[in-house]
């Protein structure tokens, strides 16, 4: 860390370095860390850019990306820097955290590598992990979402920064999670398309994308494990891309273990997220407007209110459940007694929806508040701004 002079006031400065720095995550790093008051950017690399001015590269950055690309070893960054953060795909930042580590640096890891356990990367990722601690159970991370593990984050060597799907996913649902009232949860999640990365594919081609939702990967989405390792309920994901740059919108079907208040879930989510700055529990459904470009999380829950019963005759004796017939009695098990038609029956689901902006709090923004969390900063510095509307 470098202490610098701020009118006359000393000002200790965070020594910061970006491997991958010209990516959608490593840019958006780059623009908030121009403008953090306790950062000084060391190093950025990229080997397709070395010796460019990364504002000349990146012009929305001129004139404050002032300094060139790099392309230098591991042993250099680590020598110039407190924490180096690893802006690149998936199966990548493994050849650098060790190195890094060995080195003395802080290592904050937005890629996937260490986010899972070694033996639940490789079956998810696909490749076998390089970093041989890890695989030998010698290296841990501490997973980056800051609003559940600061205290494990601030004595951290390595954290692995959360995916965008999972961060709006676990924020909507945790508190319930936590106070053990779920039972199952279905996620359905649309994201912009920013989300995909800065290469191209059939899915982010304009005329396939505008004017349309795509699902993909519906009951495969890699994120999935994520999810389930840090909610330890069922869980089901199905992720969406929309004709929208940024933000993902998340519904979460709740299914309790018993119907409850709406006033005692609100208790629940308002004592959970007390003095989390950047959880805001909205009266109405949350827009991904009202948080691009910010590292806020938006959550609005509604309760469902129960349904009308239909016709309910001759039940278990070979006769119809509405127009159901026989072979489907079993169905009807669920149902803990017979209600007259009309009557209103309880529910046990609660719709939950997130909003954030996938780049910041799912991405870049993440990572700078979990350095602040290591570097004991103000969780918000450098991270404290309203969104950009319209």
């Amino acid at each position: 860390m470098r202490v610098c002079r701020r009118n006359g006031d000393a000002v200790v400065k965070v020594k910061v370095g970006v491997i991958g720095g010209s990516g959608y995550t490593g840019l958006e790093l780059l623009r908030l860390l121009l403008s953090h008051p306790a950062v000084e950017i060391e190093a950025v690399t990229s080997r397709r850019h070395k010796g460019k001015r990364i504002d000349e590269v990146n012009p929305h950055l001129k004139p404050f990306a002032d300094i060139e690309y790099e392309d230098v070893s591991v042993k250099e960054i680590a020598r110039r820097c407190d924490v180096v953060f690893t802006a690149v795909p998936h199966g990548v930042a493994m050849n650098y955290v060790p190195e890094l580590l060995e080195n003395g640096v802080k290592v904050i890891d937005l890629s996937a590598d260490y986010r899972l356990s070694c033996e639940e990367y490789e079956r998810i990722y696909k490749k076998r992990h390089k970093d041989e601690q890890f695989r030998e159970g010698r290296r841990t991370a501490v997973y980056g979402l800051t609003e559940l593990h600061a205290e494990e984050i601030k004595n951290a060597e390595l954290v692995a920064n959360p995916g965008c799907y999972p961060t709006g996913a676990i924020l909507a649902v945790a508190p319930l999670v936590r106070a053990r009232k779920v039972k199952c949860v279905v996620f359905d999640a649309k994201s912009g398309i920013s989300g995909g990365g800065v290469e191209p594919s059939q899915r982010s081609h304009f005329p396939n994308l505008a004017e349309n939702i795509i699902p993909y990967e519906v009951t495969t989405h890699r994120h999935t494990a994520e999810i389930r390792k840090e909610l330890k309920v069922s869980v089901h994901f199905t992720p969406h891309v929309i004709p929208a740059i940024r933000g993902i919108l998340t519904t979460a079907h709740v299914f309790l273990r018993e119907s409850i208040s709406e006033e005692e879930i609100g208790e629940i989510y308002r004592q959970f997220y007390e003095g989390k700055k950047f959880i805001r529990i909205l009266n109405e459904v949350p827009s991904l407007q009202n948080v691009r470009g910010t590292n806020f999380c938006d959550i609005w829950f509604e309760v469902e209110r129960g349904a009308s019963v239909g016709k309910v005759s001759n039940v278990g004796e070979g006769g119809e459940v509405g127009s159901r017939a026989a072979d489907k009695v079993e169905e009807v098990k669920e149902v803990k007694k017979v209600r007259k038609v009309g009557e209103v029956e309880e529910s046990s689901r609660v719709v939950v929806i997130s909003a954030i902006d996938n780049l910041v709090k799912g991405g870049a923004g993440q990572a700078i508040q979990n350095m602040n969390v290591m570097f004991n900063l103000r969780e918000e510095t450098g991270l404290w701004f309203p969104a950009l509307v319209p």
